[in-house]
């Protein structure tokens, strides 16, 4: 896969000229993009691969549902819908997508849309009867149709875009001089005990403007299981475990799991995975086949929404962004971007 990608590389140069030449045209406004009067929060990345986007949603609507009307709005990946979707009751994740109907799960006092047109998808909300007070845009960083008012970008700490190149020699969507659209940049999933100097080196390395702060988060795993019951993960050390992953980087979780010292065999299928019946009859087998005489199959939970319904006595594990520090100073920049367009609308 590596030669395949190194020989790729003239393809890389072709493709970063094309989205070179797109954004440029956006800058200088030969193309159109459309800025709303409702609050609107980008959260992307440069790079195709996990980057932490669901739980940075998640963090937001957190912070921001007890005080506005919040609607996430996002492309629905891999749904078998189209045009603009409103999460209501019945809806699955075939329908609107694996992560908005994670949240339209977990959080049911906002709302959850799905629209590949985000400009389509805004104008929908904004004439709602009970229009949303902010908009959290999921994953629209490349979509340059619509003027994001805050734009926020992730990179994960052991993958920065400032060391990938292009697709498809690389993991990148556009080139790294996209970074400056950004209001501010979030490196995820460090180390827990990540310390200031090297926090400083990252930022350093990543070149960024005056302008522009820079947060550190990482991942925390609950340690409580959901799915039929509540399971803990402390009562889990004599049970052996089938875990089941459809996510981009699944390392993270295995790590965690073999710091637990628990016992698991892995399953891993490709992020979004659409489980079909072959896949759910071999994951009930490997199930069987298990020795232990207590065993469990554990997922993640955006791959539970995808699978709870084809597995029985399956359970999964959530996760959550922390920032490791200044996490005052990002909620009160996200507050006050929200709190002064507000009062423009």
């Amino acid at each position: 896969m590596n030669f395949l990608r190194k020989i790729a590389f003239p393809f890389s140069l072709l493709y970063g000229l094309i989205t070179f030449l797109r954004n440029y045209l956006y800058n200088v406004n030969v193309f159109k993009s459309t800025k709303f009067k409702t609050p609107t929060i980008v959260v992307g990345n440069l790079s195709v691969g996990g980057t932490g986007k669901t739980p940075q949603i998640e963090y937001l609507i957190r912070l921001l549902q007890n005080n506005y009307k919040v609607a996430v709005l996002s492309r629905g990946y891999k749904r078998k819908s189209e045009g603009f979707v409103l999460a209501e009751t019945g809806v699955n994740a075939e329908i609107i997508g694996d992560e908005p109907f994670q949240y339209f799960q977990k959080f049911p006092n906002i709302i959850v849309c799905v629209d590949a047109d985000r400009t389509n998808g805004i104008q929908q909300l904004e004439k709602m009867q009970n229009p949303p007070d902010v908009i959290l845009l999921d994953d629209a960083f490349q979509h340059r149709k619509v003027q994001g008012g805050f734009n926020i970008l992730l990179t994960s700490y052991n993958d920065l875009y400032v060391d990938d190149c292009m697709l498809p020699t690389g993991n990148l969507r556009e080139n790294k001089w996209g970074a400056k659209r950004a209001q501010t940049i979030i490196v995820t999933k460090c180390p827990n005990n990540l310390l200031a100097e090297a926090q400083e080196k990252v930022v350093s390395k990543l070149n960024v403007n005056q302008k522009q702060p820079v947060f550190f988060t990482t991942i925390a795993y609950y340690e409580t299981l959901k799915g039929i019951d509540e399971v803990y993960l402390e009562n889990l050390n004599d049970t052996e475990l089938l875990l089941i992953t459809g996510i981009a980087n699944p390392a993270p979780l295995l790590n965690y799991l073999n710091e637990k010292q628990l016992k698991f065999k892995h399953l891993k299928f490709p992020d979004h995975y659409d489980f079909k019946a072959a896949d759910i009859e071999m994951i009930k087998l490997n199930f069987e086949a298990l020795t232990s005489s207590k065993k469990m199959i554990l997922t993640t939970e955006k791959d539970y929404v995808r699978i709870f319904d084809k597995v029985k006595n399956i359970h999964y594990i959530s996760i959550k962004t922390t920032f490791i520090n200044r996490e005052n100073d990002f909620n009160k920049l996200i507050k006050n971007y929200v709190e002064q367009s507000s009062g423009n609308r």
